[in-house]
């Protein structure tokens, strides 16, 4: 039987957008439709349409929502990362998210979001936030390094090693050893760039479990 959600004027988007989330952590993306959210949130079939003009609009703004929360997951993982072991500690966090919000990381990435479109704007400032935040710590972990090339290294590897861990392709046992394998994998490029040598990272401590 759906479950109806009380919401009060004004509300409405929140409440779809509420739907929507409990809808992709359930059931994945294949169970997101305007119909399926608009029954959870407990309201007429065409209420959503006044938010979001099609599935692509909803699908992106929850995206936003969950690259907005990742950016808040890694800032709290480290406020101002600036040396590579506090670097590859918001790697450690990157990947726990996905883990933790395997549906939503997924439905953050799985659909192209084109900038400039309405739909997506969103959408694309909270991906331009996050990707500017990782220029920041190549920067600042890595002053003699050129930002702009090694972000994107950087950022593949970590985004990589997320859906590694959620394909069942890494080690996911504990996450202690999520943690190590991130951290390692991290530090091991950082080296070959000739950004940082292992011998003079500490091992100890500092990074997100």
């Amino acid at each position: 039987m759906p479950r109806t959600t009380a919401y009060h004027h004004g509300d409405l988007r929140a409440a779809c957008l509420r739907a929507a989330r409990e809808l992709l952590e359930e059931d994945g993306s294949a169970a997101l439709s305007m119909r399926a959210v608009a029954r959870r949130a407990g309201v007429s079939p065409t209420a959503p349409y006044r938010h979001f003009p099609e599935r692509e609009a909803l699908v992106s703004a929850v995206a936003a929502e969950g690259y907005r929360e990742l950016a808040e997951h890694l800032g709290a993982a480290h406020p101002a990362p600036g040396t590579p072991d506090e670097l590859a500690a918001v790697a450690v966090a990157y990947v726990r998210f996905a883990l933790d919000h395997p549906a939503l990381f997924r439905a953050m990435f799985a659909e192209p979001c084109v900038p400039g479109t309405p739909d997506n704007s969103e959408r694309a400032a909270a991906i331009a936030a996050i990707t500017e935040y990782v220029r920041g710590i190549v920067r600042r972990a890595l002053p003699a390094a050129d930002p702009d090339a090694l972000w994107t290294a950087v950022w593949a590897l970590v985004h990589g090693l997320a859906f590694l861990h959620l394909d069942g392709k890494l080690d996911t046992s504990t996450p202690d050893a999520v943690a190590e394998q991130v951290r390692t994998a991290v530090l091991a490029l950082l080296t070959a760039t000739g950004g940082v040598s292992l011998a003079n990272v500490t091992r100890e401590g500092g990074f997100a479990r």
